[in-house]
C-alpha cells in the first residue's frame, strides 16, 4: 500500500463564500505541520461582487496563501497591505496574535474575475507559538520553477531536487505546486516522513487507482510514489516532519494549550487584539 488515507474535501462557508476543506479531517488531523487546507474556488466572481473576509484573529500558526487565478488584497494589524496574485505566496505568522482581512481588490471588483487557489494553516513549534507576528510576500519570480517530462513544479516552501525556496519555516516542511500534462508522471520522493497530495483539478492515477479533484491522498511514510495524470491535473504536495505534539483548534486559533485558546477568545471578544488599519468591520467571536 502506498496510500494511508483518502480524504474528500467538504464544502464550508466562510462568510458568503464557499471553500472546500480537506484538513483537518477525521481521517487525519495534520500532515507534517499542515493543520488546515482550504481550496478557494474555482469560482466566477461577477462584476460588483467580491471576496470580503472581514478582520479576524489568529494565534499559534502561520497562514500560507497561494493562488491559481485572481487576486486577494491582504491587510493586517502590522500595517501590511499586500495584493497576492497567481504563483506568489503570502506567509503570515500569527505567533502571539495578529488580525487580518482578505478582500477582492477594487479593480477586479469592478470588472469581475475568476478566483482559485489554496490556503493553508501551518502550526508553529511550541517554542515559536508566542513569537512576534510577521508577514512575508514572495512574488512568483522568487520561487524556484522547473520542468520534468510534462510536469511543471513550483517550489513554495522547503527543498526538492536540489532546489530551495526562500520561504524558511521554523519547522521542516515541503510545499510544491505541480502542474501535469495528460499522461505525465511525477515521482514524489521519500525525503519527508509525512506527505500528502491534494488534487486541485484534473484526475490522476496512483497505484492502479484513480483520484479526482477535491481528494487529499495521505501517503505512506518511506515509500516513493509515482503519480500519473489521466487528464491534465494541478496538484499540491504538502508535508514535513511530524509536529512536536498535538494541537487544539478553535475557530481561527491554534495552540498546544487549551488555556491559551481561552485567553485568545477573551482577548478578541474585548477587542484587545491590535486593529487592522483602514478597516472598520470585524468578525465577532462565534457563540458556539
Amino acid at each position: 500500500m502506498t496510500i494511508e488515507a483518502v480524504i474528500s474535501a467538504k464544502a464550508k462557508d466562510i462568510g458568503g463564500f464557499s471553500v472546500r476543506r480537506a484538513l483537518p479531517a477525521i481521517e487525519r488531523r495534520m500532515i507534517g505541520p499542515f493543520i488546515f487546507l482550504d481550496q478557494i474556488g474555482p469560482a466566477i466572481i461577477p462584476a460588483g461582487q467580491g471576496l470580503d473576509v472581514r478582520p479576524h484573529p489568529h494565534i499559534g500558526l502561520s497562514t500560507m496563501t497561494y493562488l491559481y487565478e485572481g487576486a486577494i488584497m491582504h491587510r493586517d494589524s502590522l500595517g501590511t497591505i499586500q495584493e497576492i496574485k497567481p504563483g506568489a505566496v503570502n506567509w503570515m505568522t500569527a505567533g502571539r496574535g495578529i488580525a487580518h482581512s482578505e478582500r477582492t481588490p477594487d479593480a477586479l471588483r469592478r470588472t469581475g474575475h475568476n478566483l482559485s487557489g489554496i490556503q493553508f494553516w501551518v502550526a508553529l513549534p511550541r517554542r515559536d507559538e508566542e513569537t512576534i507576528p510577521s508577514f512575508l510576500h514572495l512574488g512568483r519570480d522568487q520561487l524556484p520553477v522547473w520542468q520534468s517530462d510534462g510536469a511543471e513544479l513550483r517550489l513554495i516552501a522547503g527543498a526538492m531536487d536540489g532546489r530551495e525556496s526562500p520561504l524558511i519555516s521554523p519547522h521542516p516542511m515541503i510545499c510544491v505546486d505541480l502542474r501535469l500534462d495528460r499522461s505525465a508522471t511525477v515521482r514524489i520522493p521519500t525525503d519527508w516522513p509525512e506527505r500528502g497530495i491534494y488534487v486541485s483539478s484534473g484526475e490522476v492515477e496512483l497505484g492502479g487507482d484513480r483520484f479526482v479533484e477535491g481528494q487529499l491522498l495521505v501517503l505512506q511514510s518511506g515509500r516513493a510514489v509515482h503519480i500519473t495524470a489521466f487528464k491534465p491535473a494541478r496538484l499540491m504536495l504538502l508535508g514535513g516532519d511530524p509536529m512536536d505534539g498535538p494541537r487544539h483548534i478553535w475557530w481561527n486559533f491554534v495552540s498546544s494549550s487549551k488555556e491559551r485558546i481561552e485567553q485568545a477568545k477573551a482577548d478578541w471578544k474585548r477587542q484587545s487584539f491590535p486593529p487592522v488599519p483602514q478597516e472598520t468591520e470585524f468578525i465577532p467571536l462565534p457563540e458556539y
